[in-house]
């Protein structure tokens, strides 16, 4: 059986459902156990080292006593760093790099603070992974059809968490903290106990603005850090991409950058536990 996750546009003004809008889909009973994914260990990683030792990474995590206390004082430190620019791209694409061009007063885009916040929360010894978000019509938009933000996975609550440090968020319902696809269902039954965490933006705000994003979902299947060695993939697929049933599987970003990505309906798939 498929649970069947419904999203209505209308949401975006906590309305009722657009019946125009199809219900997506999403396989819960399969499993692909040849899709390992790879996260990192922080056991002597030298890049890591570095990475705490250049940045206060460690003196952000003074006193938390809890996974998620954590990942809020690392989220919240991420995204203070500098302003969004959603045109300017870093010299090289690893959080050092990123964090000593900041230092130089550079501003950069939602990718780049999904990078760092990964890192420093790898660096912390909790397994996260960047977030790629993609519209439905990811494919025919000429801009503005993805975003960018990470996930992590809380060990005290056995489960990922979606979170977004270019508006420092963290979406939860019920006091426990969701996935980017736990979050969409909530945003989609219109669920007044949904709260959005954010020192920066109002929950009304930020749903009518992420809401389109949350249709495909991606990540790597080497989440590991550092810099100059080879990624694993997977059948020569670098990205692991999650698709709603009944939708198609886009090849193409923005009209015209190839999307190299394994696909999968299956939620198990993509939110199966780190090893």
């Amino acid at each position: 059986m498929k649970r069947v996750i419904t999203l209505c546009l209308t949401i975006l003004f906590f309305g009722s459902c657009n019946s125009d809008f199809n219900e997506l889909q999403f396989d819960t009973i399969l499993t692909n156990t040849d899709l390992q994914i790879l996260y990192e260990q922080n056991r002597n990683n030298e890049y890591l080292k570095s990475l705490r030792s250049k940045f206060p990474i460690d003196s952000l995590i003074v006193g938390a006593k809890t996974d998620s206390e954590r990942v809020k004082k690392i989220l919240f430190w991420v995204h203070n760093q500098w302003k969004h620019d959603g045109n300017n791209e870093p010299l090289k694409d690893d959080a050092i790099s990123i964090l000593d061009e900041v230092k130089e007063g550079k501003n950069f885009r939602c990718v780049e603070y999904g990078i760092v916040t990964s890192a420093c929360l790898n660096a912390v010894g909790l397994k996260t992974r960047t977030l790629g978000l993609k519209t439905a019509d990811v494919e025919t938009r000429k801009s503005g059809a993805g975003h960018v933000a990470s996930e992590v996975f809380l060990n005290d609550l056995n489960k990922w968490v979606f979170i977004d440090a270019q508006w420092d968020v963290i979406p939860v319902l019920n006091n426990t903290p969701l996935n980017a696809v736990e979050f969409q269902q909530a945003l989609a039954s219109n669920n007044e106990e949904l709260e959005i965490q954010s020192s920066k933006t109002s929950k009304d705000l930020y749903a009518k603005w992420i809401f389109p994003y949350l249709f495909y979902f991606d990540i790597a299947f080497d989440n590991t850090e550092g810099v100059n060695f080879q990624r694993k993939t997977i059948e020569g697929k670098p990205k692991l991409m999650l698709v709603p049933g009944g939708a198609p599987t886009p090849t193409i970003f923005q009209r015209k950058n190839k999307i190299n990505a394994y696909y999968t309906n299956s939620i198990n798939d993509f939110y199966a536990a780190p090893e």
